[in-house]
């Protein structure tokens, strides 16, 4: 089941501070960040792959399907991160102009933990 996270930030006179330290469900392994958009991304599940997702810039829509159920978060804040596990289904949509998706990983990359289908 995905998960929306409050990320830790600190805020005064001079700008934001945000923080992404023992909040995630996993030992960073690869940090990835998707821009200029122009059409839907992803599109896979994983095997074993967990990936926590910021919107550093802009806004856009993750798009998570398991089974029958669809949900829709909308990432407008780098001060949140949305957790997706292995089993579920996801694709990037509706990116904003100028967005930018940064992706933490749990894993490398590995072709053979792409998962094509929906459960």
């Amino acid at each position: 089941m995905p998960q929306l996270i409050d990320l830790p930030t600190f805020s005064d006179s001079r700008g934001d501070l945000t923080v992404i330290e023992k909040v995630l469900p996993f030992d960073i392994k690869r940090v990835y960040y998707i821009y200029n958009v122009k059409e839907t991304r992803g599109g896979h599940r994983h095997k074993k792959t967990i990936q926590a997702l910021v919107c550093l810039n802009g806004s856009c829509d993750i798009v998570v399907t398991k089974g029958s159920d669809k949900s829709i978060t909308t990432l407008t804040s780098p001060k949140q991160t949305f957790i997706v596990f292995p089993e579920d289904y996801h694709t990037m949509e509706n990116f904003s102009e100028h967005a930018i998706l940064m992706v933490i990983s749990s894993e490398f990359f590995d072709a053979d933990d792409y998962i094509d289908t929906p459960l």
